[in-house]
């Protein structure tokens, strides 16, 4: 559970001291920050102080020396100053400016240049002087790269100093490229990056075997001089590294820390992004809680957890000893407070998961009736559906519902070019067997042989070659939906086009998307949707897939169809996390056999065994990954005090 978000005045406020006009609940955080609800919030205000400041100096007749940063994180800044300036005049021209970094070797006129970023995300879209724009250049001879780096220190001496910078932050813990060992008093220089920082940009560059493997950098002690740093951070994925670098000990193995000891400095998250700092993680040790059933569960499982004892075994003590004595007091003894989480946790687990027919329902995660119900199982990917879910798919067929399965996206970037020669060759001599002329095709694959021999990284395939990746994950996808026991008639292929861009920046959701989804829901009208809850996917489709279905189903239900009010919203993950223990709200058991069948129905994904395209920082196979976190997951439940499972899979309720 969130708790109220210090108010946008501490955010505009100036310091003098890390420490000032921080709440009594942050004391475990080492410098000053500020939580939004969600990143386009965060980012307008960040745009907001940087165009007051512009404003400023304007009319002092002073320039506004701007540290910028590349990646994912500024863009809304960068689009909201874009926006200011062609709507209210917000003028740049007494604006200069000095990024942070870029790769090395790299050609400003590469897409994955930080010239490229600049240029499409800021620059040319204002009125900018482009003298006044300075971007390490990834080009120079290695020789004089350490005097170019003496001279970018100069160039930002001259003219005053950095008035602002802005920082995102790395996995491994960088601010700019100051990967773990940076010295905190390291100047502008050639550094060698981390591998967690080559991976995390393996997409951009069509894999990580072409992601350079050094960059320029301003240093920390560069850094440092900003008369005001604004480090950003969105998404759960950053929420880990956001808690060290603000709770941890200073340390070169997390560079951020060392921004503890600027008084200048404030980070600005999102939720997410903050989730993991105690305040938000376990505010019970820092404040009073308000405890609704949600933040009890959330308390005594983290407190079973943490002494390592069943549920049923707590003791006041324990939880006078943890700071949880609130909660002890309000709802207790603790013995009763035990009971009520372990009778909530045990409701949770149920071999039915589309409801057991003529039982009683009150304390079970489904409704019993109607007895056989028509499910939609939407997948994003085409594998998604028997990684993340695959023997509650299963189960659900076994038990004889109306089961159907939906391929939102075709998943034709994410296929090995090799295999698309080989399932080629395959047509042909296939072709040749039954006497039929290969003329055209054996031209369209010299076409593609030769196109992949010549290929760019990143590089948009081909439509012949995009096709083939198509077909590959089609026929992959009904070969798993079948063995999990599905018709072909319940098997259906979406292809929504916000997907098919054949890059992996794709495009806007549109009307024809939400359309085509609530085409196929009126069409099954359907008692259960399952969809993919797991946001951490790397690629960001899962989280657009599901905008969409909850999309549709809010545009049926305010368009009066009836059945949408009795349609329950299941989320699953598994394929990149698994949800918290204490989210839980229905747990699918799975028996060894049952953990065989969903092996076997992952397997039938062939393209994406051994060495996916896209595996994100998980070295593991896929069916790997979901068979180690269901086990995991039945794990947990025991280490509670609750029954001993193979494995289980997790699900909670989306209420839209």
């Amino acid at each position: 559970m969130m708790h109220p978000l210090k108010s946008n005045a501490a955010f505009n406020q100036q310091r003098t001291s890390p420490r000032l006009n921080l709440l009594e609940e942050t004391r475990f955080e080492k410098l000053p920050v500020t939580v939004f609800p969600d990143q386009h919030i965060a980012s307008v205000k960040v745009a907001q102080r940087i165009a007051d400041l512009i404003r400023s100096k304007q009319d002092k007749g002073e320039q506004a020396v701007l540290g910028l940063a590349t990646g994912a994180t500024p863009v809304g800044v960068y689009a909201e100053l874009v926006r200011m300036h062609r709507e209210e005049g917000l003028s740049f021209r007494n604006v200069i400016t000095f990024n942070l970094d870029e790769y090395y070797p790299m050609q400003p006129d590469a897409v994955q240049s930080y010239v490229t970023f600049m240029n499409e995300n800021l620059f040319n879209h204002i009125d900018i002087e482009k003298e006044n724009v300075h971007i390490p250049d990834g080009t120079l001879p290695k020789e004089e790269i350490h005097e170019y780096c003496l001279n970018y220190e100069r160039q930002i001496e001259e003219v005053g100093g950095l008035d602002l910078q802005i920082l995102g932050i790395g996995r491994t813990g960088h601010i700019g490229f100051n990967e773990p060992g940076s010295a905190p008093n390291s100047g502008t220089r050639l550094v060698t990056l981390d591998d967690l920082t080559r991976r995390d940009a393996a997409r951009d560059f069509g894999g990580k075997e072409n992601v350079p493997t050094k960059a320029i950098t301003m240093g920390i002690g560069t850094i440092f001089k900003a008369r005001e740093i604004i480090l950003m951070a969105w998404s759960q994925k950053k929420a880990s590294i956001i808690k060290k670098a603000v709770e941890g000990e200073m340390s070169s193995e997390v560079p951020a820390t060392y921004l503890q000891l600027s008084n200048s400095v404030e980070f600005v998250l999102d939720e997410a992004a903050a989730s993991e700092l105690t305040r938000f993680n376990t505010p019970w040790l820092v404040k009073d809680c308000v405890w609704d059933i949600q933040m009890r569960k959330k308390a005594v499982i983290w407190l079973s957890k943490t002494l390592n004892k069943p549920i049923l075994k707590l003791t006041e003590e324990d939880y006078n000893n943890n700071g949880m004595a609130q909660l002890a007091t309000e709802y207790g003894p603790a013995y009763n407070i035990n009971i009520d989480i372990f009778n909530k946790m045990q409701h949770t687990i149920t071999g039915w998961p589309g409801g057991k027919p003529n039982a009683d329902d009150s304390q079970r995660p489904e409704r019993a009736e109607p007895a056989r119900k028509r499910v939609v199982i939407f997948s994003p990917h085409p594998d998604d559906d028997v990684i993340s879910m695959g023997g509650t798919f299963i189960r659900l067929v076994d038990q004889g519902h109306d089961v159907h399965v939906a391929y939102q996206t075709s998943g034709n970037t994410a296929v090995w070019d090799d295999d698309v020669l080989r399932y080629v060759e395959f047509a042909i001599d296939f072709n040749k067997s039954i006497n039929n002329d290969t003329t055209k095709l054996q031209q369209v694959y010299d076409h593609m042989r030769g196109f992949i021999e010549e290929k760019h990284p990143n590089q948009v395939d081909t439509q012949d070659i995009l096709n083939v990746k198509g077909f590959i994950r089609k026929s992959e996808a009904l070969a798993g939906a079948r063995y999990a026991g599905l018709e072909d008639e319940n098997i259906h292929f979406m292809a929504l086009p916000f997907y098919e861009t054949g890059k992996h920046k794709k495009n806007s959701v549109s009307d024809k998307d939400i359309e085509l989804t609530m085409e196929l829901l009126q069409r099954v009208k359907p008692q259960q949707v399952f969809a993919a809850g797991d946001f951490a996917d790397p690629h960001g489709t899962h989280i657009v897939c599901f905008k969409i279905i909850v999309d549709a189903l809010q545009r049926l239900r305010e368009a009066g169809e009836e059945w949408v009010n009795d349609c329950w919203l299941w989320m699953y993950r598994g394929a990149w996390h698994e949800f918290e223990t204490y989210e839980i709200e229905m747990a699918v058991p799975l028996s060894p056999q049952e953990v065989l069948r969903k092996r076997q129905a992952i397997f039938k994904h062939q393209s994406q065994k051994d060495t996916p395209v896209f595996p994100g920082d998980d070295s593991r196979e896929f069916w790997v990954r979901a068979e180690e976190r269901n086990r995991e997951t039945a794990e947990q439940y025991h280490n509670l005090g609750l029954a001993d499972y193979e494995a289980m899979e997790a699900f909670v309720r989306y209420n839209y």
